[in-house]
């Protein structure tokens, strides 16, 4: 390969067939499953990064389904989202973990907007004829179990798109450099766009977390489920920014402080 060719060429590893395609990404009918429950704060606060704040121990856990996803294809995650104030003092949400049961959208997501992704088995469908039910297996063991009453009453669709849309997300990028240093240490701001709800519901739900080494979801445990909601929508997964580089935040506290 000339040198020209790699720069021009160059998006994505490996170099001669990439894990994925190029970015924006478009996702369609992707389903959402969301419990939002109250947790321990300090177990909270442990695990969101300056300079986010955390002022209630909520966390939303979330099933979601992607059916047709540009470049992705068919696919499931779960995961953990806090809701947090950022640093311009909005109310954003923060992702905490995630996991997945496919190569492309980890190694995307991770490598581009630094996404806590890792492979596992998550699951998300409707269970006898009334209840919606989200699993989540790592290592072949059980790590989460959500359930919740399928459609039971409707939401309005303008306040849960506004909801996907409107608010900032947060992910803490981390990627080492090749002597095992970090290389890239940032807090990346993401935004959906593009949403249209196609339908969202609310419900009884419950949900249980079991320990797991490997995939510690349980260590923000369930103290009390708060609300469940059920979402259906078209949306596209936005290139992000970064809004916090924690390497040169240092160094410039280390030139004030000489």
């Amino acid at each position: 390969m000339k040198e020209e060719d790699i720069r021009k060429h160059a998006f994505a590893m490996p170099v001669h067939s990439p894990a994925y395609p190029r970015p924006p990404f478009r996702f369609v009918n992707r389903e959402y499953f969301i419990i939002s429950y109250e947790s321990d704060l300090d177990a909270v606060r442990a695990v969101v990064p300056e300079p986010l704040k955390v002022e209630k121990p909520i966390v939303n856990y979330e099933f979601i389904r992607m059916p047709d996803t540009t470049g992705f294809g068919d696919y499931a995650e779960t995961g953990q989202v806090i809701p947090v104030i950022d640093m311009d003092g909005r109310a954003a949400s923060y992702t905490h973990a995630m996991y997945l049961n496919d190569e492309g959208p980890i190694a995307g997501g991770r490598e581009i907007w630094g996404f806590p992704k890792k492979l596992a088995s998550p699951s998300l469908s409707v269970g006898g004829t009334d209840t919606l039910i989200g699993t989540l297996d790592y290592a072949g063991v059980r790590v989460a179990t959500g359930t919740m009453g399928y459609k039971y009453t409707p939401l309005d669709r303008d306040a849960e798109r506004a909801g996907l849309g409107d608010v900032s997300n947060y992910l803490l990028k981390v990627i080492p450099h090749v002597d095992g240093t970090t290389r890239i240490c940032e807090l990346v701001r993401f935004h959906m766009r593009d949403v249209t709800v196609h339908g969202a519901w609310e419900g009884p739900a419950a949900l249980q977390l079991f320990a797991h080494a490997l995939a510690p979801v349980a260590d923000l445990p369930v103290r009390r489920v708060l609300r469940a909601k059920h979402i259906v929508a078209d949306l596209t997964l936005d290139l992000g920014e970064v809004a916090y580089d924690y390497l040169a935040s240092h160094e410039v506290l280390k030139l004030v402080n000489r």
